[in-house]
């Protein structure tokens, strides 16, 4: 690929991104704008902002490289990744959103009302959103360098200059703006490339058939405990995602909040048909790429060269310029997720804390990202994935759910869900791929067990700690609210 082709679709992705968040600024005045969007945000809109940070690295690149790994074993991240919204639909969206919770965090204090809980979940969001901030860097690292050449940090520090100069500017109400555009154009980045592939593949007719070597599995087969602890993983991970949870209190109201999930699921849907389609048309055509180490790439290698000359360059372009929306879009929201905790939390909750706090969010995953190696894309994510279906996701169903949750019951749970899940991925970084066995490689099948069990039989043990406000908190949480009159 031409380094230039790379350098100039980052540069208008970039440029785009400024122009939409400046526009996000003008309308950016109060605290309420920069954390939760003044909670005007409309279902198509959020939607789409929801699609563009979801769609991340490990979705726009990832996949389409396990499939070419692994075959239909990897085709459990996309169905995963979908489904997650289905269970949020149905169990988290619109009482989160009656909650009327900025964050996270405020809605644990508020449900069990305890300070200690509190900073145990902020602590908790925080490591969830630095580790997944650090595969969306590793993303930008692959794609600048095989895409211009240039050193792999350069992606990384762009990346993180982009995302604090839109969030430090505009907060939840630019970034929105900015989202909803990644998200449309993510998906033409990918579905573009492909119909021309395919009309390719369809002109050369048996031709291009015969000239294609079959894909030897580069990778083992999973076993059922594989892929039922992934699929645990994906369902429960996805309503635990501070940087998704968030974007529902920007809805006006909990109805509005199962609409905009609703329109997700369909704009997921649509776009993982593309990864997928990269991913089997790889393994037949590209098998190279498995060898080579360069599976992640086939997204971005593909188009040139299946279609080459200027064409190949255009659609080329068009890729990268959709990698780099995954990234930032994916880390801006994170980012946005992570201030809005630590400016509560640290710094007082003010405008100038959340710009502070923004940054900080940014510069430490950044130094993370600097220091180790990318793995598979897809991969590093399921295990984030994994960790935050082991600690938040307990915390928030039972809260939504349960009335008998205590706050020593919700600690222990987190904790024992952060040190299982959290223990078991060091254990397989240290141990490498080859080595670890599979209940630490996929680890969600026990460990979310295990923090449910604690935080149930803890709070059993202390039921003398229930809030007496249980009754009106979980009323509030559970009544539908009167629709708001713009929304008629």
């Amino acid at each position: 690929m031409n380094p230039v082709v790379g350098i100039a679709a980052f540069a208008a992705v970039s440029l785009a991104t400024a122009v939409i968040g400046f526009y996000g600024l003008r309308v950016s005045r109060t605290t309420g704008d920069f954390y939760v969007a003044s909670r005007t945000v409309r279902p198509w809109w959020n939607a789409s902002a929801i699609g563009g940070e979801y769609l991340s690295a490990a979705s726009f690149l990832g996949v389409a490289g396990l499939i070419l790994l692994s075959g239909t074993d990897a085709l459990w991240y996309p169905v995963g990744y979908t489904a997650g919204y289905l269970m949020l639909l149905l169990f988290v969206a619109a009482p989160l959103r009656r909650s009327g919770a900025y964050t996270i965090p405020d809605f644990t204090e508020a449900r069990l009302d305890s300070r200690a809980v509190r900073r145990v979940t902020s602590f908790v969001v925080v490591v969830v959103g630095w580790l997944y901030i650090v595969p969306q860097l590793h993303g930008a690292a692959l794609a600048i360098r095989i895409t211009t050449g240039l050193p792999a940090w350069v992606g990384q520090v762009a990346v993180v200059a982009v995302v604090c100069v839109t969030v430090v500017s505009g907060g939840m109400r630019s970034i929105t703006f900015v989202q909803a555009f990644q998200y449309w154009l993510k998906l033409t980045a990918l579905a573009v490339p492909a119909l021309f592939i395919l009309l390719v593949l369809a002109g050369n007719g048996s031709r291009a058939v015969a000239e294609a070597s079959v894909n030897p599995t580069a990778m083992a087969p999973a076993g059922p405990y594989q892929n039922i602890s992934l699929l645990v993983a994906l369902l429960f991970g996805t309503l635990g995602l501070p940087h998704v949870l968030v974007r529902f209190y920007t809805n006006p109201d909990g109805q509005s909040a199962r609409r905009t999930t609703l329109i997700v699921l369909g704009l997921l849907s649509v776009f993982y048909l593309f990864p997928t389609a990269y991913g089997l048309i790889g393994r037949t055509f590209a098998p190279g790429l498995a060898k080579s180490g360069q599976a992640d790439a086939l997204v971005l290698l593909l188009p040139g060269r299946m279609i080459g000359g200027t064409a190949g360059d255009l659609l080329s372009a068009l890729v990268v310029a959709g990698a780099f929306a995954a990234f930032l879009s994916t880390t801006s929201g994170l980012v946005v997720s992570l201030a809005g905790v630590i400016s509560q939390d640290i710094l007082g909750g003010s405008v100038r804390g959340f710009r502070l706090a923004a940054l900080i969010s940014a510069v430490v995953p950044l130094a993370i990202a600097t220091m180790t190696d990318s793995t598979a894309l897809a991969g590093s994510v399921g295990l984030v994935f994994a960790f935050t279906a082991s600690t938040i996701c307990p915390v928030l169903l039972l809260g939504i759910w349960w009335r008998g949750l205590t706050d020593a019951g919700a600690i222990a749970g987190m904790l024992t869900g952060a040190v299982s899940c959290g223990g078991s991925m060091l254990a397989g970084a240290m141990l490498g791929s080859a080595g670890t066995p599979p209940w630490l490689a996929q680890p969600a099948a026990w460990t979310v067990p295990a923090a449910f069990t604690v935080m149930v039989l803890v709070s059993r043990s202390t039921q003398g700690r229930v809030p007496r406000t249980i009754t009106r908190l979980m009323t509030r949480l559970h009544t539908p609210e009167r629709p708001l009159a713009t929304e008629r």
